[in-house]
């Protein structure tokens, strides 16, 4: 049985953590507050002491945070995953970050002695914890075609798209495109009940057009019954929006559209809609 190290219990990370506990896989979790690995060993997994005693234990660790600097500090550092990695052993980050931070990550653990991929995941907390997220590999193919069992388990897709770098790009382009949709959606539903128009009917043509899609329908629910119960936290997304501006900004490339909608979350999260749900955009337009 190949043993799995899980870092970084938050939202999704518990979650997909917990699959893989369910799925028999040999788990070791290390989380920052470690509070937080209770319930996951009183399931059956192991409990570790460093990101680095994780790593070496383990022949596949994986890693689930916030945002490129915590990214970095659990792979540096005299406790970090590299300290640990070595003699060929995998790590693959999950995290969503820019393609320079995923290479920095990748350097350290390749002149570690390790293997690494980047499986950042297009989905929220529901497919994190039915097991339906898509993740996005680009790395190491040899520790992309032994991860696929993992990989299995915590998604229903996941295609390997090259070098390091392409799964951190194309986790951008997909929530830069998120939020931007989310942004316009919020100034429509605001639009229209301003106009005097009921938000369910709104909805229900919405539903029945062109433009439906699954993040209208469960978003525009949450709007209209003012419930920003956190699935994706809105934070997150404006880094997400913030780093895929500034990849825009690296290729020379003009993205109007993304830029005004990280305004709005930049916005939002000034207004003190951090910690909600993406879904509280919509809070600034009303």
């Amino acid at each position: 049985m190949t043993r799995v190290g899980f870092l970084g219990l938050g939202i999704m990370g518990k979650a997909m953590a917990e699959n893989l506990i369910k799925a028999g896989f040999d788990v070791t979790v290390w989380n920052r507050n470690a509070e937080k690995t209770t319930e996951l060993v009183v399931l059956g997994a192991k409990q570790g002491t460093s990101p680095k005693s994780v790593a070496a234990h383990c022949d596949i660790t994986f890693a689930m945070v916030s945002d490129p600097a915590a990214a970095l500090a659990i792979c540096q550092g005299p406790e970090g995953v590299a300290a640990g990695i070595g003699e060929g052993r995998g790590y693959i980050d999950m995290s969503t970050v820019d393609d320079s931070t995923s290479q920095m990550i990748a350097d350290a653990i390749t002149n570690a002695g390790g293997r690494f991929l980047e499986a950042p995941v297009s989905g929220t907390k529901k497919p994190a914890e039915d097991g339906t997220l898509i993740i996005l590999a680009a790395g190491d193919k040899t520790l992309y075609d032994e991860a696929l069992p993992a990989f299995d388990v915590m998604g229903k897709m996941s295609p390997f798209l090259g070098e390091v770098g392409q799964g951190a790009s194309m986790k951008l382009v997909v929530n830069m495109m998120m939020g931007g949709m989310l942004s316009i959606f919020s100034e429509g539903m605001s639009l229209g009940q301003k106009a005097g128009l009921d938000g369910e009917k709104i909805l229900e043509v919405i539903a029945a057009g062109a433009i439906a899609n699954p993040m209208f329908k469960g978003k525009g629910a949450m709007l209209l019954a003012e419930d920003y119960t956190v699935s994706f936290p809105l934070k997150h997304m404006q880094k997400d929006m913030r780093l895929a501006v500034a990849l825009g900004d690296k290729l020379n490339l003009s993205l109007p559209t993304a830029a005004t909608a990280n305004e709005a979350f930049k916005q939002a999260k000034k207004a003190g809609f951090s910690d909600e749900d993406i879904a509280a955009v919509y809070k600034t337009v009303q």
